[in-house]
């Protein structure tokens, strides 16, 4: 989320989209949202607090006199507390930085708020799965206990009545000392007034490495992020890389895509400019980029079919800049895009149909 552009676009007359390069909304979202974080911190922690905290990530919109936004700040859950009122069906927000200290409204156009994806907004996504996470957490620590005793099960040591507790305890320290940590491994001596009973289930009775996996794609379905991203590659189908990569875009990025440039849209353009067209959105086409091949064979193609003209294609491929003639909207391999044999260079549609004419 970070990583992708966001750009400012506006509708034209003739129903295509232009982007506004210009545009302050975008120098704020690409450049610095304020005096001191970069943009791409920005975006990662707002993303970061609409996964991990109870109704998602807030952000306070500072602006001028004349109503332009000047500044973004995030506010950080760990300094301070948002509080939402939906008792009239439109939130309420009250900024709280401390204990003794009242806290403060904030009008709702003040305020980007990306919601948590979870059900019930006052738990957040991890607490409505703290019992998944919980079970991952119990075998991290199960793990390192294991090890810490050398890998050994644990059990029960049976010693006669009649042994006093100072017995006893020199008995415990020294079997203790002999068989965990770095002298773990080594044989078992025992008197034959003790008996070991063992009491845990080994590492392959519990199926540990099994649980770990489980609960690694029980955790990648909470956040709905493909396991191959977790590194667990045994889970993967024959897939190719830009199979996955649109995967991973359309149902694990697209949703939160969705719902940023739909809140950049309507907390930071003014009323005028959404009525006039002008939309907020993230570009995401260097992740769904195919090889230099298929790319280009598939632009080729949308040229020729009249679907896209030449400098949208340098655009979208290659960043490139445009070229003379590029704004045609014709099959570049036909004769009807020819006058005298020579490309009808700066026409457009028009101007072409009035020289076929």
């Amino acid at each position: 989320m970070s990583s992708l552009p966001v750009k400012v676009f506006k509708q034209t007359d003739t129903g295509r989209r232009e982007e506004i390069a210009n545009h302050p909304i975008a120098k704020l979202l690409n450049e610095a949202p304020n005096g001191w974080q970069p943009a791409a911190t920005f975006k990662r922690l707002m993303t970061m607090d609409c996964l991990l905290q109870p109704y998602g990530a807030f952000c306070q919109v500072n602006r001028v006199g004349d109503g332009r936004v000047y500044e973004l700040l995030r506010l950080d859950p760990r300094l301070s507390s948002v509080v939402v009122n939906y008792a009239n069906y439109e939130p309420l927000y009250a900024l709280k930085t401390s204990g003794n200290d009242a806290a403060r409204e904030i009008p709702a156009s003040q305020i980007l708020h990306f919601a948590s994806p979870a059900y019930d907004q006052t738990r957040g996504l991890i607490g409505e799965n703290r019992d998944v996470i919980g079970l991952a957490i119990v075998l991290e620590r199960f793990a390192n206990q294991l090890f810490l005793n050398g890998a050994k099960p644990s059990g029960i040591m049976s010693v006669p009545k009649t042994w006093v507790k100072e017995t006893l305890d020199k008995a415990k320290a020294g079997f203790s000392a002999s068989h965990s940590g770095s002298s773990a491994g080594g044989t078992a001596w025992i008197t034959d007034d003790m008996k070991f009973q063992q009491l845990m289930l080994s590492a392959t009775d519990a199926q540990y490495i099994e649980l770990r996996n489980f609960m690694l794609g029980e955790i990648s379905r909470v956040f709905k992020v493909s396991p191959h991203l977790l590194m667990v590659s045994e889970r993967n189908a024959a897939r190719s890389i830009e199979a996955l990569e649109q995967e991973f875009l359309s149902f694990s990025l697209l949703p939160h895509l969705i719902a940023q440039q739909q809140e950049f849209t309507l907390k930071l353009l003014t009323e005028e400019e959404r009525d006039a067209g002008i939309t907020i959105e993230f570009d995401t086409t260097h992740l769904v980029k195919a090889d230099f091949l298929q790319r280009s064979q598939a632009l080729q193609a949308a040229v020729s079919s009249r679907i896209m003209t030449p400098n949208e294609a340098r655009d979208l491929g290659w960043s490139l800049g445009p070229i003379d003639g590029g704004n045609v909207l014709e099959n570049p391999w036909t004769s009807s895009a020819h006058a005298g044999g020579k490309l009808n260079t700066g026409n457009d549609n028009n101007d072409q149909e009035d020289t076929a004419q």
